[in-house]
């Protein structure tokens, strides 16, 4: 019986192998692509301050998003057609050279327009200008126009009290951009 059961193991064995190769030539391969396109650049530019002028103690004053001369704008550039998420880091103050005096600064939630249509010119909104945006919780905006740009324009108001001590005052505004994907 021993003998019965190892020679039933060899041809079971033998058999296995020789149908082994018929299995391997079976098989075939085929070759696929990865493939991907790098949009361009994403570039922002702050291309003009917000310019409140001269403020007396006790006004407030509004530095308005179409007038040019006081808006603060933001130009973007990239992929035309391509969507961009935009987060503006605003502050709550402005403060003197010395740091030792701060101006309150506020920003309504129509203090930005949002302008693909401008051409690159910060000297007039464009005719497809999205108006009256919140600029603490900008849109995600498609970049257009011909030149692929976008234009944030920004106002404010600063509220001095009586005794603001006299001094020029400042404070960044931060804008950062990211493509979305869409």
């Amino acid at each position: 019986m021993r003998f019965n059961l190892k020679k039933r193991y060899i041809l079971l064995m033998a058999a296995t192998m020789a149908f082994a190769p018929l299995a391997v030539m079976a098989q075939d391969v085929s070759t696929g692509q990865a493939t991907a396109n790098v949009l361009a650049v994403l570039t922002v530019t702050a291309t003009h301050d917000l310019a409140f002028g001269d403020v007396m103690q006790g006004v407030p004053h509004v530095a308005d998003k179409t007038v040019i001369a006081d808006a603060g704008v933001f130009q973007i550039t990239g992929e035309g057609g391509a969507e961009v998420a935009m987060y503006l880091q605003l502050p709550d103050y402005l403060w003197n050279s010395t740091n030792t005096d701060r101006l309150v600064i506020s920003f309504s939630a129509t203090d930005a327009d949002i302008d693909t249509t401008a051409a690159g010119t910060p000297a007039v909104h464009g005719g497809g200008a999205i108006v009256d945006q919140n600029p603490h919780y900008l849109p995600e905006t498609a970049l257009g126009g011909a030149d692929n740009i976008l234009q944030i324009f920004l106002g404010g108001t600063v509220y001095p009290t009586v005794d603001q001590r006299a001094a020029a005052y400042d404070a960044d505004i931060i804008l950062t951009v990211a493509y979305t994907g869409n």
